[in-house]
């Protein structure tokens, strides 16, 4: 855990957060800036700076993340009609949260290509 993190506080549990779904590997919550109706952020409860920063031993966490974006989205009922699953890596890949994470969104039309 970083002490400076904003993930790491939420999984703390010393800031609120409405948490969707939480295991041992990870936590998925409501982003506060919601970009659609259904936008959830999926963080890996180890710190993991970015991207770049995953190595070899996190092959398993990336695959949990894919498969848990997948039960909350069936779980909250827009699997069926299409959903979005988004890392952005860096200043310039729109990263403002210095620790992995996912952004799950669904309930409207994703148009393409994004940013």
């Amino acid at each position: 855990m970083a002490s400076d993190c904003l993930f790491c506080k939420i999984i703390a549990g010393e800031i609120p957060a409405t948490i969707r779904y939480e295991d041992s590997q990870l936590v998925v919550f409501d982003d506060i800036d919601p970009q659609a109706p259904h936008h959830f952020l999926i963080v890996p409860k180890k710190h993991i700076r970015t991207t770049l920063d995953l190595a070899p031993s996190d092959n398993e966490l990336v695959g949990h993340i894919y498969q848990i974006a997948g039960k909350v989205a069936r779980d909250l009922n827009f699997a069926e009609t299409g959903f979005r699953v988004v890392n952005n890596c860096n200043d310039a890949g729109g990263q403002v949260v210095w620790h992995l994470h996912f952004h799950l969104l669904g309930g409207r039309d994703m148009s393409w290509p994004p940013g």
